[in-house]
């Protein structure tokens, strides 16, 4: 099964966007499957329900990171890697879906109650969040 099929199963099962992304990297990057969804768990429904960023976009920024990002602070060349690479991931991300704002994915504002009940009546998280989980992992299998 590839690792895009695997994040969307993971999101059906119950996991958020952030967390199904993150953990099909987990066992390639030597981290606990349940230490990265630990980890990527606040990033879900864009931030903790603040509905900013797309938690399929973080989930993918911390990916990133891992693979390339610096444990030395002199080392500009990793830093400059990782930052080209997150730029990139968010140009196509966007150019496939018109934002990486998950109020403007979902024309929802997640932090309010009301129209968090809103989106979950229109089946919203299941309808786009899978599609934006799948395509975060087919933009990071493709760029990594």
């Amino acid at each position: 099964m590839m690792k895009a099929d695997k994040a969307e199963e993971c999101f059906r099962s119950g996991f958020s966007c952030s967390q199904s992304v993150l953990s099909v990297y987990s066992e390639e990057f030597g981290i606990d499957r349940e230490l990265a969804l630990r980890l990527s768990c606040g990033f879900g429904a864009g931030v903790g329900r603040t509905g900013n960023i797309c938690g399929a976009v973080s989930g993918a920024v911390l990916v990133i990171g891992l693979k390339y990002g610096r444990v030395n602070p002199s080392d500009y060349p990793s830093r400059d890697k990782t930052y080209a690479l997150v730029q990139q991931f968010i140009a196509e991300f966007r150019a496939r879906h018109g934002s990486i704002n998950c109020t403007e994915l979902l024309g929802h504002t997640l932090s309010n109650p009301e129209d968090y009940e809103q989106a979950r009546k229109e089946n919203l998280f299941t309808k786009l969040c899978p599609a934006l989980t799948r395509d975060s992992v087919e933009i990071l299998e493709r760029i990594l």
